[in-house]
């Protein structure tokens, strides 16, 4: 009997060390359901599961896994995800846990925007809101210090990270452009500041020469291909452009018609129109989601800043205060911070317009985590992404204290509300609790205060 008891005990941890779909599925449901905090915490949990409980991976791959998802546009903890299930189970596995870790939170999402608006008309409601925006700020400016602390460490770094804060919040400039901007600073200062000269001194008058005759024969070569192309354009393309269309056999024009014609294809038209517009609404929210994931690195809190400039600012498709309460929603709920994307896709298409945003923002990331996983060593090696990630860290912190300042601009509107953000970070930086109890916390706190004082 205590053999057959053994050898069941020794066959079920088998078992839960083999990493099926359904395993995988199952597991990161779970940190789906259970992940709140985002950031630290969630990935925390998915090195408790994978690492500690189910031995999926050992430290060494797991830390590799995680500087990797760092590295990359997204979310931290998604990245990991997907990391590890393209370790374990490839891309099919890639898929699965990155779909079970953001199904609960999607929707929740969805389920808290359909009730958003009976919440509103709610008596108190706004205060509850006001303490959670209040803590959220808090949560954002203690991410962005202790990003800085860590990561800024030359004196060129802090001026771009003050400067990324200035031009968003002065100027109005956008998160791609000081993304962008900072990145080739990163490129310039490790490629020539750091190391001057270091190149040239080795260069030598025969390799010199070797080069120069190499470029010879390779503009020669392109020369001769740039001949052949467009002798091929003007044969056969310009040669079909210039052709005329032959006339019907019967002599009528397709194109012309009756009004009676034209009447029964106005009809259709005029029934497809709001397919169409419905169609364009997802394309455009689709577009300016996928862009937001491709070019975000840092994390959902620097996401903030570019998804209230394209959603709020130009499109006005919600208020300021709206997209702070999405905010608050987006910390609240378990699993990563992006999926406040959900709860602006549903109130600006419905549920089709929640789903798009959701796979749009997390689509990119997904992407890249694949490509580089299955490539680690050489997107590890290759010294000008590493110049631009370095040149693109301080900027994320500057970015971060300009969404807090942007959240609390139309979250923050009295005295306790800045008294609780104020505390709240001190209880961040002081006791470093799980920042969901935080959040909800200072919501209650609010909402008891509205109902003693005001």
């Amino acid at each position: 009997m205590r053999v057959r008891i053994r050898y069941g005990q020794r066959e079920i941890k088998r078992i839960s060390r083999t990493a099926t779909l359904g395993g995988l599925f199952l597991s990161f449901l779970k940190i789906g359901l259970v992940g709140f905090g985002g950031g630290l915490a969630v990935i925390a949990q998915i090195r408790s599961l994978t690492v500690q409980k189910r031995h999926w991976l050992n430290e060494f791959e797991f830390t590799e896994g995680f500087a990797l998802a760092q590295s990359l546009p997204g979310t931290a903890a998604g990245n990991v995800a997907t990391y590890i299930g393209l370790k374990l189970r490839g891309w099919r596995g890639a898929g699965v846990a990155i779909t079970a870790f953001i199904l609960p939170s999607t929707l929740l999402m969805i389920i808290l925007a359909i009730l958003y608006r009976h919440l509103r008309y709610l008596p108190n409601t706004d205060r509850l809101f006001h303490g959670l925006n209040a803590a959220v700020v808090a949560l954002v400016v203690v991410t962005a210090w202790r990003m800085g602390k860590n990561t800024l460490r030359h004196r060129w770094q802090w001026i771009v990270g003050v400067l990324a804060c200035l031009t968003v919040v002065a100027f109005g400039a956008t998160v791609v452009e000081v993304v962008l901007a900072a990145g080739v600073i990163g490129v310039f200062i490790d490629s020539f500041a750091q190391k001057p000269l270091q190149v040239w001194r080795r260069v030598r008058t025969a390799s010199s020469r070797r080069r120069r005759r190499v470029a010879s024969r390779l503009t020669s070569s392109r020369r001769k291909r740039s001949d052949r192309q467009q002798s091929f354009t003007r044969q056969y393309v310009f040669r079909g452009i210039a052709t005329e269309r032959e006339p019907q056999k019967d002599g009528t024009d397709l194109i012309t018609s009756g009004p009676k014609d034209r009447t029964h294809c106005l009809v259709p038209m005029g029934l497809a129109m709001p397919l169409v517009l419905k169609l364009g609404l997802l394309f455009t929210l689709s577009a300016i989601f996928l862009r937001i994931g491709t070019i975000t690195f840092g994390g959902g809190f620097v996401m903030i800043p570019l998804i209230e400039s394209e959603i709020v600012d130009n499109h006005h498709w919600l208020t300021h205060q709206e997209f702070a309460d999405a905010t608050a929603l987006g910390q609240v709920t378990p699993g990563p911070v992006l999926i406040t994307a959900t709860f602006i896709g549903y109130r600006v298409a419905g549920t089709f317009g929640a789903l798009a945003a959701t796979i749009s923002i997390f689509l990119p990331s997904f992407l890249m985590t694949i490509a580089a996983g299955s490539s680690l060593q050489r997107f590890r090696d290759n010294q000008i992404v590493q110049s631009f990630l370095r040149g693109v860290t301080p900027a994320v912190a500057g970015l971060l204290v300009a969404a807090a300042i942007s959240i609390g601009r139309a979250g923050i509107h009295t005295v306790i509300g800045l008294v609780l953000a104020i505390a709240a970070g001190v209880v961040l930086v002081r006791f470093r609790p799980n920042a969901f109890w935080v959040i909800i916390g200072a919501g209650a706190l609010r909402f008891v205060l509205g109902m003693i004082l005001w």
